[in-house]
């Protein structure tokens, strides 16, 4: 089948969103960490690279987005889904991936600051970070499930 421009513009949507949300939260995220690194040296402390464990959290969000534009993609090659289902996927797998991922990158941000003035609670922190993965994982997976 021929995807149109719609279908198409979908297709692409959902691994755009999913990259923007990971540019815009790997930038939030990314200043948290280099400035909990600075209070870290501020403090006397040694600035633990724990923290590119919640700096590096946006790349595998755009990961999800590639599957899930590969498999919207093969659905529009195959005739399963038209133009408008193909849109409104995109539209809406994309902006859940990078709404979790620019979530999870606050979190992320939080968490390292907390790291550092407290030396506790990596675990805990590790976990919220990890819920909110888990949404946009949801997202990637319902969109492949229907597609």
């Amino acid at each position: 089948m021929n995807v149109g421009f719609l279908g198409e513009l979908g297709i692409r949507a959902a691994f755009g969103l999913s990259a923007l949300g990971a540019i815009i939260g790997g930038a939030v995220v990314g200043m948290a960490t280099i400035g909990a690194w600075k209070k870290a040296i501020m403090m006397k402390k040694s600035p633990s690279f724990l923290l590119l464990a919640f700096a590096g959290q946006p790349f595998s969000n755009t990961i999800y987005g590639f599957i899930t534009m590969n498999t919207l993609m093969a659905a529009g090659a195959a005739g399963t889904l038209n133009d408008f289902q193909l849109l409104f996927m995109g539209l809406f797998a994309g902006i859940g991936i990078g709404s979790a991922c620019y979530v999870q990158c606050c979190c992320g941000a939080v968490a390292g600051e907390a790291f550092v003035e407290t030396g506790q609670g990596y675990g805990q922190y590790l976990i919220i970070i990890g819920i909110c993965e888990t949404l946009a994982l949801l997202s990637m997976v319902f969109t492949i499930m229907y597609a």
